[in-house]
Formats: structure tokens, sequence, C-alpha cells
């Protein structure tokens, strides 16, 4: 018998940002699109939208001899089977096309008028968005609020008092939410972690800020036994202080509730936990000062009519594993700011996860094998019609477990003892419906099974998987499928994603995966959705930001982008990168970065994962940064004329005259041209250095 052990078997997983913090990027308003446009799993037959020539469908990478050099080109094919060669370093031209749209769209003519129209239609809409956006946020820039003090001596007495380590995400999001609160306009930041990756520590840190400033603090938690956790966790977290939590919920009597509700409107509650019954009209917090909405998605519209009232006031953290598509989107475009908390806690291993044929030896074996270790199982079967003989099928099965039921049509009492007796080990599996997707905390649970699990959602299904491995025990997620060939295309795509995303942390990239899968649909009214079919999720993203800039005033790069031609080798050499999915994921990585330090990260990242760096890929990453220095300075193109290095500048090129006058004085062989056009010798850096050097020497 064969035995494979890893090391991380024996030394467990080294979890990213344990490693390099110094390089590690903080989380920008903009991650979703280079998410998304990142060709993760691009597969042969996608479409693509190129920016200046419209919808394509991606066919491969080829490699084409040009100018005595072997280059890859990333070719893709337009209608009439039109092909266009897309060279690798310029991948930024291409992004994944994706809508809410389910039937397969047009594709574009090259050459064709169609695409320009579609472009300048969309642009012209996207400006009336963006000054509505501009405006909203303005608004609540304006708003004056409450502005809570520094910390005390009892905040850092309180903070040091924490068991664990804090993780690299989880101090950055604790200092934007302290940031948050100590300006004086109301907060409204959305903390986004995955289940266990310490939301409610951060929430617990800023309750206690409002605590010290005399102010009350409302958690709003989506069901009773939530509230009642959250109300155990609070208790010990602020027993060593004068704090008084106290919790409304149906695990109190109505004369217990009433003494509450009493002393809430006192004031002689400091924190007030509970379900949506905090928000009813009896109760009554004269100093609140801040609201925690646990899962906000998971409130009714009156709820959220009631948390957008209180949003004008106080300060307001909502904490999310996969938000909704809505609630992620505006804040990737900045109408919310965002924390993302990615960094998994130390110990915590990934999911295993398997797409599997329904089978009962499949499920005897994961059941077998999690009972083994003393532990507990979920099963999701989301039909309440046949939940009862599933359940009787699954203890024929494994006759020596112990099963109990749940699900939404049983009264809330019942349904709450189900789950506290599960909570108690008194029963092995849980056969439940999806009622047990919010953040119920049972360690002892390892193990859970998804019946028909191509009939859910990607958020849904990666909630549900987040129910298990939140010890350091390494937990098991088993997707229920009836056979491959029956999968629809998305629900394929759905399960490949959660089974890919099973690395700690994933829950971000699961929402912006979703929001492209569902298309982020009626954003702010039914005419930009049709802007966004026409576009594809992210160019309409990437073209949203840049109106939004536009309006702002801010700096921003030319819009036309910078033709270079300098006959240098920007090749992975495919002995480097053997897989051609992964050459081509680093292209588009590599020619989409913003900035010098998430260009440091890629280059650490590639070097720490496939070694030393051949000569062209460090070309490649030169070649990069020539292109954004060029498309700040509004360079039109950059050529390798014989010895030399001709630089064309357009019309409003940002070049300080007086730099280019001592340029040329320090530079004998360098000249400038009435056409706007500088020459340089390439020399002994080569053309690329010569050329960012020029433009360092020159620039505004």
């Amino acid at each position: 018998r064969l035995e494979v052990i890893t090391e991380t078997d024996i030394f467990g997983e080294l979890q990213r940002g344990d490693t390099a913090p110094a390089t590690r990027t903080r989380p920008k308003k903009s991650r979703l699109g280079a998410f998304i446009s990142d060709f993760r799993d691009l597969r042969s037959g996608d479409y693509v939208v190129h920016v200046d020539h419209g919808l394509g469908r991606f066919d491969m990478l080829h490699t084409i001899d040009s100018g005595g050099m072997a280059r890859e080109f990333m070719m893709l094919i337009y209608a009439d089977d039109a092909k266009l060669f897309v060279p690798v370093e310029r991948l930024d031209l291409v992004s994944r096309y994706s809508s809410g749209e389910a039937t397969s769209p047009t594709l574009d003519r090259l050459g064709g008028l169609g695409w320009q129209k579609t472009k300048a239609k969309a642009k012209r809409a996207m400006r009336d968005m963006a000054d509505e956006l501009l405006r909203l946020y303005a608004e609540r820039k304006l708003v004056r609020g409450f502005a809570f003090s520094a910390d005390t001596p009892w905040q850092h007495e309180f903070e040091d008092a924490f068991p664990f380590e804090l993780t690299v995400d989880q101090a950055s999001a604790i200092d934007d939410v302290k940031e948050d609160m100590e300006t004086g306009r109301p907060m409204d930041r959305l903390i986004i972690g995955d289940v266990g990756y310490g939301k409610t520590e951060v929430a617990m840190r800023a309750a206690f800020k409002a605590v010290m400033d005399g102010k009350q603090v409302a958690i709003l938690s989506p069901t009773t036994i939530l509230a009642y956790q959250h109300y155990e966790t609070f208790c010990k977290r602020f027993a060593a202080f004068p704090a008084k939590i106290d919790l409304l919920s149906r695990f109190r009597s109505s004369k217990e509730q009433k003494s509450v509700v009493e002393q809430a409107e006192k004031g002689d509650v400091d924190v007030l936990i509970g379900t949506h019954r905090v928000l009813s009209n009896d109760v009554k917090l004269p100093k609140l000062g801040l609201v925690v909405v646990d899962e906000e998605q998971r409130f009714g519209v009156a709820h959220k009519e009631k948390l957008k009232q209180l949003k004008k006031k106080v300060d307001v953290l909502t904490l999310s594993a996969t938000p909704i598509p809505r609630t992620l989107n505006m804040s990737l475009l900045g109408m919310r700011d965002m924390s993302v908390i990615e960094t998994p806690p130390r110990d915590r291993l990934a999911i295993n996860t398997q797409v599997v044929q329904f089978a009962e030896g499949v499920i005897r074996s994961a059941v077998e094998l999690e009972l083994a270790r003393n532990g507990q199982i979920f099963f999701i079967h989301n039909r309440v019609e046949t939940i009862e003989s599933i359940a009787a099928l699954i203890q024929k099965i494994v006759p020596n477990a112990r099963i109990a039921i749940g699900h939404g049509k049983m009264n809330e009492k019942e349904m709450e003892q189900v789950m506290l007796d599960f909570i108690d080990y008194k029963y092995d599996i849980l056969v439940a419906t999806t009622i047990i997707e919010n953040g119920i905390d049972i360690p002892r649970a390892n193990t859970i099974i998804i019946n028909r699990a191509d009939n859910y959602g990607l958020s849904q299904l990666y909630q549900l998987r987040g129910r298990v491995g939140r010890s350091n025990r390494r937990a098991y997620a088993y997707l229920l499928i009836p056979s491959e060939l029956e999968l629809t295309p998305i629900a394929r795509r759905r399960l490949s994603a959660i089974r890919e995303f099973s690395d700690l942390g994933a829950g971000f990239r699961i929402a912006a995966l979703d929001l492209e899968l569902r298309g982020a649909g009626n954003l702010l009214g039914g005419q930009q959705s049709g802007h966004l079919d026409a576009l594809g999720f992210d160019l309409y993203t990437k073209m949203l930001e840049r109106s939004i800039a536009e309006m702002r005033g801010d700096d921003i790069a030319d819009e036309t982008s910078v033709s270079i031609n300098l006959g240098v080798d920007v090749s992975i050499p495919h002995e480097y990168i053997t897989e051609a999915s992964q050459r081509l994921r680093t292209y588009k990585r590599i020619s989409s970065v913003e900035s010098e330090e998430a260009l440091m990260h890629i280059h650490a990242e590639i070097k720490d994962r496939y070694g030393r760096i051949p000569e062209s890929v460090e070309n490649l990453f030169a070649y990069a940064r020539l292109r954004k220095l060029a498309e700040k300075v509004h360079v039109v193109s950059i050529d390798k004329a014989g010895t030399q290095v001709a630089i064309k500048l357009s019309e409003n090129a940002k070049v300080d005259p007086e730099k280019l006058m001592s340029y040329l004085a320090e530079n004998k062989s360098a000249s400038f041209s009435p056409s706007g056009i500088l020459r340089v010798e390439a020399g002994g850096p080569g053309p690329i250095s010569a050329a960012r050097e020029a433009l360092e020497g020159v620039r505004a």
C-alpha cells in the first residue's frame, strides 16, 4: 500500500500573508476587475472582449515567428471566422466577457463600426451614472456624525487580552474601522471575510471603542442561535470590563424581554445583541452610536429600510462571508467602504472538496470516515417533501448513526431545539435544508454532503461549505450530482469554481465570480444592465471607474494605448512555465498590473513558484513598467530604429520643457524633432531601459 505524506501533513500549511507581509498589497477598491480579468479558468471557446475590437472568442495561445524571434500571441476569433492575434504583453486590452444574459452573444466584426458605436453609447450613459454615484458619495461625505475619541488605555488592555495573533488582513480591517469611527461622518463599512476569519473580533473592538465613548451598540444577527452565540462570545470577551451586554431574542421569556427593552431605553445596556427584534419600534437606544449587522442580505426589505435610515445617523459595520452581488458591487465602485480579510488563521486547513456522482458507497465512506474521528456531519437536501425518505436512506446506509432532521417548515422553536441538540452532540448527522447556511459555529462538524449541488448558486455553495472546517481538523465537502452529462454549462462552471477555490480565504473571489456568473444585472436601473450585457462585466466596471475618475478630476492615464515595438524577447519560455493556462494567466496579470508594489508582488511569487527568472521574463516585467510610465506621460509610440529608440510624444504629453532641454544637453546623442519625436541611443542598457530612463528624465 502506497502512502503519500506531504510536508504540509507534517508541518501544517503555510498561509499567504504569513511569509512576506512587506510585499503584501492592501485591498483596493478596484480589486474585482483584477480578479475577474485574471483568466484564472479561461478555456478555448470562452467569450472575451478586446477594448478596440469588441466581442470575440478565445481560441488558444499561438507561437508565431516574428522578426526572427518566436513570440506568443492570444488568438481570438471574430465574426466570419476572422482572426485577431494579440501580443501576450498586451493582454491588458483583453478581458473575459460575462453578463447576466444566458444566451450566446453575437461576435463583433473586425474592422466594423458596430463596436465603436456600442462603446460610445455606453460611455454617454456611464457619465450620467458616474454623476449620480458621485452625488450620492458627496452627500455621504457632507453628513455629520459622531467622531469617536482615540483609543483609551482600556481599549489597549481589551485588545491585548485577545488570545490569538491578528492576521495581516484583520489588523488592516481594524485600522480601517477605527479610522472611520474617528472621523466626523457616519461609517458605512463592509467587512468581507470567510467564516471563522476573525470578523467578530473586528466588530468587538469597534463595539468596545463605542462603549468607551458612552455610546450604545446594537448587534444584529439573522438567526436566534447565531445571536445567542454572539452573546456568549461578547460576554466572555467583555467580562473583565464594566460593560453591560444583553440579549433580545426568543430564548428570553416575555418578562425578560420587557426588562431588557426597559433597561436599554434607560441607557443601562451598553451592547444589545439580537435578531431583527432589535429593530422593532418598542426598542429604543437613546445613546446608539454603532450598529453591527451580520450577513445583511439575510434581513427582509422592511428591516433593510430601517437600517438605511440608521446609516444616515450612526456608524454601521456590516459583516459578510459572501455578500450579494449588489452589495459587493457598490463597495467596489466606492459607494461603500470595504475591507477584505483573506488571510486565514494559523493552523487552519483548506476544505477537501470533491464533486462526485450520487452513490450509496460515497455517502457510507464519507460518514464512516467522520464518525471514526468522533465528528459530526451535515447532509444538505433542499427538498422538504423528500427529506424524510433521504434521512431513512442514510439511516439504512449507516445504521449506527444518530440522525436528526431540520427544515424551514418546522416551527422555529422546534428547529432551534434540533440545532441546539446537534451542537450538544446528541446527534451525529443533521439532514437539513439550507437553513443551516448561517454562521453557526459547530467545531465538531467537519464533513458536509450537499445533495444535488448543481442546483445551488456559487455563493450559496460556498456559504454551506463554510459550515465545516472551523477548527484545525481537515474538513471534507462532498458535492453530490446526478451525472456530469446532466449538468448545464453554468452549473458545471460553478462546481469547477467551488472545487478550484478550496484554498483558504477565497470568499471574496467567490463573491466576485458569482457576480460575474449571475451578471451584476440591474445595478442602478435597467438602462445600465443593457450596457453591461453589451460590454461584459469586466470592461463595464473599468469604463465606469474611469468615468468616475474623469468627473472627479483625477489625474488618469491617456485612454489611447501606447504602441511599443522594441524587438525584445518578452516571452515566458515553455520550459519555465509548462502549463499553457498558467502562462496565459501570468501574461495577463503582468500586463494588467496597476502599481509597482503589485508588480513586485507578482515577481516574488513567480520566482518563489518557478525558480530563477529567465531574462525574457525579466524583460516582460520591464516592458510592463515602461508601458505604465509611457501611459502616464501620454506617449503615442516607442519604436526601435537601428541603434536608437524613437519615442513619439502626443500633443498633450506631460513633459517638462526645462527637463527636456537639460536631458538633451547631458545626452549628446539624443535628439528631439519638431514633430514630437525624442530619439535616444539604446546602447548598453538595452532599448527598454533606455526608453524608460529618457521618459523619467523628461516627465513633468
